[in-house]
């Protein structure tokens, strides 16, 4: 069974965040106060609707708890007000209700901000779980943007000592022939400095894209045990209704992190594409079965208008399936529910035109030159509830570059829907349909085999988790939150398998997988890192450090049961 979440102590240099409690009940607020004060944040009370309106015009909060019925003012006019505010507008809201919701009440708490209900009594085990998650994030959320702040200013303050150095340059080309000599030397002195400024600026740069892997690989963290958790409720055949929305919301947060390191890569030149003979038929399929829990849940029909024959390309077919499951899940996100969305596909001679249309909320001409810049975000109320970080429409056009293509946008207008325009080259390249390896040599006898498998984090939850989804897939697991107990474990317990987390303190998992390797029959395990970090060069260490695989948390309950299956067990 997996330990209880208790609260975690906020460390050094951590800001306690607000929280608001929002209940006409003194009891009640008393209740949350005793199960929230562990974390450490501040507390802030309001005792009806009009109340929590007047604490947040005093002050920013991460989240705010409200009840749903109250008198005079209940929570969902409350929601609907806090949300009307520019200000307020992104803060989530958690519900929390003694009587049953229906689910339309439920879909209408969605829509005005909520991001989660709770039920009355409350198990705090719960409610802490989700106002920390939801208490990092926007600790995360505000750390990246005092970063962007920064940045702005130092950028701003060395475009001004160019300007300046500018027109010292220009005086001193006025100056006459004898003072030539002093001017070579200023101008010396000045590539120097122009020199110093740039190493600055990379050495900014640099530090940026270790400060966007750092944020993946911490946000991954408690991703792992929360996506455990979902799987483990699939495995044992939960009939939850919000199982797919779970899944779907955690899809996006993995997506969203992934993008923000995909950018980051693209600007230093540092993604490289993978280019094999394919088809646009294939590509479109891809990116709509990517594409389909965003559909589904909006209810969106499709139309796909796409010639029958076979259009060759030679590309890099995920990345190109991402630019187009982007471009569908953008049309799905800025449409009303049950709006068709269209996929018109039109070759012309040796290019490609791809065409997605939907009949959203429109962008206007102004809204379109900015639609492809990093964080840019369409300025409007309804944007901003269905909001993003701003960075798919950007990730989109680079990579639809550097496969040669271009890509527009156009819209009507306001209230008019929008297309985005994407033409790409074909290329003949003597294609045939790929057909699908043929599987690996596994009797059923052995896939229903059971392994000993050993889990290993520092990590409570993601390995308590872990471990329970192993066991209910019928695996005999074993679980260490100590690395340095892994050696005599491994020799007692002689696992077929092994999980191990990379970044555990005093003793890293590239060490301990060495060591396991060098034991007299460490050969033949199957080692398996789960880590935050998940770059090119992070493959590669764990690679040299003798791991067989490569998981980047959250893992996927597929990756990991196909990994299990693969195996060959031990022989009894």
């Amino acid at each position: 069974m997996a330990a209880p979440l208790t609260p975690q102590p906020l460390g050094p240099g951590h800001t306690p965040v607000n929280i608001l409690l929002v209940d006409d009940q003194p009891g009640r607020l008393l209740t949350y106060r005793a199960i929230l004060e562990p974390l450490g944040e501040r507390l802030v009370d309001a005792s009806s609707g009009p109340e929590a309106l007047q604490k947040l015009m005093q002050d920013e909060f991460a989240v705010i708890l409200l009840d749903v019925n109250m008198p005079g003012m209940d929570g969902f006019e409350t929601a609907s007000l806090i949300h009307q505010h520019p200000r307020f507008e992104r803060t989530p809201i958690i519900f929390v209700t003694a009587v049953n919701v229906s689910d339309l009440d439920r879909m209408r708490g969605y829509k005005l901000g909520a991001v989660d209900y709770v039920m009355v009594p409350v198990i705090p085990e719960i409610l802490r779980s989700k106002v920390v998650v939801l208490a990092e994030l926007f600790r995360k959320r505000r750390e990246l943007q005092l970063a962007n702040e920064r940045l702005a200013a130092a950028n701003e303050a060395l475009r001004n000592e160019k300007a300046r150095e500018l027109e010292l340059l220009n005086e001193s080309l006025r100056l006459a022939n004898v003072e030539l000599a002093q001017r070579n030397v200023d101008l010396q002195s000045q590539i120097g400095e122009r020199t110093r400024a740039e190493t600055q600026l990379r050495e900014l740069d640099r530090r940026k894209d270790e400060f966007l892997a750092t944020l993946a690989h911490e946000l991954r963290n408690p991703l792992a045990p929360l996506r455990n958790a979902v799987s483990i409720r699939k495995l044992t055949g939960s009939d939850d209704p919000f199982q797919d929305m779970m899944e779907r919301q955690l899809g996006l947060l993995v997506r969203l992190i992934d993008d923000l390191l995909d950018v980051a890569r693209i600007s230093r030149g540092k993604l490289v594409l993978k280019p094999e003979p394919t088809t646009l038929q294939q590509i479109l399929h891809a990116a709509i079965e990517t594409a389909s829990p965003v559909l589904e849940a909006g209810a969106h029909p499709l139309q796909l208008a796409v010639p029958e024959m076979p259009l060759p390309m030679l590309a890099d077919g995920e990345r190109l399936s991402q630019v187009f499951s982007n471009l569908l899940s953008n049309a799905a996100k800025y449409s009303d529910a049950g709006r068709t969305i269209e996929v018109v596909a039109q070759r012309d001679g040796q290019l490609v035109t791809v065409s997605v249309h939907d009949r959203g909320i429109g962008l206007t001409q102004q809204q379109i030159e900015e639609v492809f810049e990093l964080f840019a975000q369409v300025d409007t109320s309804v944007e901003r509830a269905r909001g993003g970080l701003g960075i798919g429409l950007t990730l989109v056009k680079q990579l639809v570059e550097m496969h040669g293509g271009t890509i527009r946008c156009e819209s009507p207008g306001l209230g008019h829907g929008s297309v985005f325009v994407v033409t790409l080259p074909l290329r003949e390249v003597g294609f045939q349909p790929a057909h699908a390896p043929p599987p690996a040599a596994l009797s059923r006898s052995t896939k229903s085999r059971s392994r000993r498998i050993l889990v290993l984090d520092d990590n409570r939850d993601a390995a308590d988790t872990l471990a329970m989804m192993l066991e209910i897939l019928g695996h005999e697991v074993t679980r260490l939150y100590d690395p340095h107990a892994a050696v005599a474990e491994v020799e007692r317990f002689d696992p077929d398998l092994v999980f191990l987390d990379i970044g555990m303190p005093s003793l890293s998992g590239y060490e301990l997988a060495r060591q396991l390797r060098a034991q007299p029959d460490g050969g033949r395990r199957v080692l398996v890192a789960v880590t935050g970090w998940g770059q090119p060069d992070d493959r590669r260490r764990t690679a040299e450090a003798g791991f067989d695989h490569h998981l980047v948390k959250p893992p996927d309950l597929d990756i990991v049961r196909s990994i299990c299956d693969e195996t060959q067990p031990r022989t009894v």
